[in-house]
């Protein structure tokens, strides 16, 4: 099976004005300062990043966005470019979260474009694709993960999938803060990756399916993140809640790291 280090993202979502978002993030370096086996990701609000990007210069924490627009530049009021986030040191950015799916009403086609151009300004995709509770309860999981697949993914080459990370992000397990809410079991989270990486192999080949990184990313917290870790094909994780509190993520960094 492939070898690769693992990738733990923090996802801070609308959270953090700059001034917290530094604090995490030099509280964050002291604490994952000796992670070696696992690559540790943080992803700020557009108003934070290059602050904290500048905060998590020389240290081994790299800096992603949340979201970008396809185009280099051009009249897209509130948007911002991938240029925009090379400039400021962004080496990824996460596209097509449910979040965005759900409330933005971004489609698979507007996503493809955005991965497209995220590849073609190097900058690395984390795309996420996943199944809300009524199509996981009408056994549309596999179908709606290969369309997204399928979708998201329309030429981008064998070659561009090096930089690509696929997060498996099942929407009916993400507790969006809600204590009592339960995350997928660690088996669910398993069979997810196995069709996802299953799929990639047929869109592209075995080799490739097998060299890209598959992250889970349906409520990531220390409690679970050792036995999702632990699962063959899980590459990692995005995580949203838990990430952040400094010591919490870094807790999960800790679990990949073993």
């Amino acid at each position: 099976m492939h070898q690769m280090k693992k990738l733990i993202a923090a996802n801070w979502k609308m959270n953090k004005a700059v001034p917290e978002a530094v604090s995490a993030a030099e509280e964050l370096k002291k604490l994952v300062k000796n992670a070696k086996n696992a690559e540790v990701v943080v992803c700020p609000p557009f108003t934070a990043l290059e602050a904290v990007g500048k905060e998590l210069k020389k240290s081994n924490i790299k800096l992603g966005a949340q979201n970008m627009h396809f185009e280099g530049s051009g009249a897209y009021t509130g948007d911002i470019s991938p240029l925009m986030l090379k400039s400021i040191g962004c080496e990824y950015v996460i596209l097509g979260h449910s979040e965005r799916r759900e409330f933005f009403k971004e489609d698979d086609m507007l996503i493809n474009k955005k991965v497209a151009s995220a590849l073609s300004h190097k900058l690395k995709p984390i795309l996420c694709v996943g199944e809300n509770l009524e199509e996981r309860n009408r056994h549309w999981t596999q179908e709606v993960l290969e369309k997204q697949l399928n979708n998201c993914l329309q030429n981008v080459t064998k070659k561009q999938m090096k930089n690509v990370t696929i997060a498996y992000e099942p929407v009916w397990a993400i507790s969006r803060g809600d204590p009592n809410h339960k995350a997928a079991t660690s088996k669910d989270a398993e069979e997810g990756h196995a069709l996802i990486r299953n799929f990639l192999s047929i869109i592209f080949d075995r080799k490739t399916a097998e060299n890209t990184r598959i992250i889970y990313g349906g409520s990531m917290k220390p409690e679970n993140a050792k036995d999702l870790l632990s699962r063959k094909g899980i590459d990692g994780g995005l995580v949203g809640n838990a990430s952040l509190n400094a010591k919490s993520f870094a807790e999960i960094v800790k679990a990949a790291e073993n």
